[in-house]
């Protein structure tokens, strides 16, 4: 009987046991976080196509709507070649003496990268594709600054390079364990990385470019708005999997990463309404997805440092100061930005960023600073990251176009720019009525 007794408990025991959690240490293989991390890949690709593509392509003139697609299209699979045959590498390597600055080329081809390769608790292949998608989104926000205006093959030639010598290196610094993350500076999902350096490139191109034939005077409006809500929201949709999937695990972090991206991409798009409506009397549904789009790329930076009130702020101020942003760059400025890349992601990547390392403070409802680190100290250490990706990106966009256009021609003839880039460019129609 007793023996009887001793066996029911012990098998009692072991049945609570396996209910308990089960520790994960960092080289042990996590099932939940590989399952988020999977579907969050999924999500970030799902932004740039169909989500990006359609969303741009809406926002052009008829002529130039296959000429967005294919490009952002095109973009996709060639960033997804040099990311596996040296992006992965220069970004998350192991870089030796100058591991601050780039990750060398130890994992060209993804050396080293195969099935049972771990990069903390999820695979790395995993987490190189993961990444992949991020390095496929970043130079196709760039389009927005140079659409109906730049050459197919300059396209290409400049999108690869860039890949390659700007955003790779700043990655490396941010994320691979470079000198902007030695610092502390706090980007959680690509601010800087990301938004900044995609903003400034677009700025650079447009002014390299030039106008648009007929720009400011002639009315350039969306050529279909539907195309673009549409885009917009499965932007605001693969937008869970660039936020919270930085997370990298299927945790507390990750939770609240995707409650302020929602709180920020709503917040944005009211603020941005309000104030259309204020100034012009009507409210418009090109206002309101622009104003989404400005909450998502201004919270993409904080979000898995703030709470949910400094995610309202940030999400109210992106939407007021990116709309003057954008009147300012279009009207006083007159800069023809196409698809308006800076004043709402550059923009909002700045104002992100700083406010980042303010609404991170524990009294604010953000994680807490660094033992040690101060408001003011968190926020030169943003400043700097702000500076540096500015200057990194305009400067290497402005030499890597000229270079470009020693090889191609940057930009259509004023004739064939009239006739529209789909025909000329592709010998197609977008549409056939």
């Amino acid at each position: 009987m007793r023996k009887f007794l001793t066996g029911s408990v012990l098998a009692r025991c072991l049945v609570l046991l396996g209910l308990l959690p089960v520790a994960v240490f960092a080289d042990e293989l996590n099932g939940a976080d590989t399952a988020w991390m999977l579907t969050s890949t999924a999500l970030v690709l799902f932004m740039t196509i169909p989500g990006l593509a359609l969303f741009y392509a809406g926002l052009v003139r008829a002529k130039n709507v296959l000429s967005v697609l294919m490009q952002c299209f095109a973009i996709t699979c060639m960033a997804t070649v040099l990311w596996v045959v040296v992006g992965y590498s220069i970004a998350f390597g192991d870089g030796g003496a100058v591991n601050a600055w780039y990750g060398g080329f130890g994992k060209a081809f993804l050396n080293g990268v195969g099935r049972d390769a771990l990069s903390g608790a999820i695979p790395e292949t995993v987490f190189s594709m993961f990444q992949m998608t991020f390095a496929i989104i970043t130079p196709a926000l760039v389009v927005g600054g140079f659409a109906e205006r730049m050459r197919f093959s300059a396209v290409m030639l400049f999108s690869g390079i860039w890949l390659l010598v700007v955003y790779a290196p700043v990655c490396h610094w941010v994320w691979g364990g470079g000198w902007l993350g030695q610092m502390g500076l706090l980007d959680f999902a690509g601010g800087t990385v990301v938004h900044i350096n995609a903003a400034v490139a677009a700025l650079v191109a447009a002014l390299v470019l030039g106008k648009r034939k007929g720009f400011p005077t002639t009315p350039m409006m969306p050529h279909n708005l539907v195309m673009t809500v549409t885009g917009a929201s499965m932007l605001w949709f693969g937008w869970f999997g660039f936020n919270a999937g930085s997370a990298l695990a299927a945790n507390g972090d990750a939770g609240m990463a995707m409650l302020v991206t929602h709180l920020g991409a709503a917040t944005g798009s009211l603020a941005w309404m309000a104030v259309e409506w204020i100034r012009h009397g009507k409210p418009s549904v090109l206002g309101i997805v622009t104003g989404m789009v400005a909450g998502l790329g201004t919270i993409t930076p904080a979000s898995g440092y703030v709470g949910p009130m400094g995610a309202i702020v940030i999400g109210l101020t992106a939407g007021v100061v990116c709309f003057y942003a954008t009147q300012f760059i279009k009207r006083t400025l007159q800069i023809d930005d196409s698809l308006d890349v800076f004043p709402v992601h550059g923009v909002g990547g700045i104002l992100g960023t700083m406010m980042a390392g303010l609404f991170v403070a524990a009294s604010l409802g953000g994680v807490g600073l660094a033992d040690g680190v101060s408001i003011s100290d968190q926020l030169m250490t943003q400043l700097i990251g702000v500076v540096a990706t500015l200057v990194w990106s305009g400067g290497l966009t402005w030499v890597i176009l000229k270079g470009v256009s020693l090889v191609v021609d940057l930009r259509v003839s004023d004739e064939e720019e009239n006739q529209g880039l789909d025909v000329v460019l592709h010998d197609e129609t977008g549409y056939n009525l």
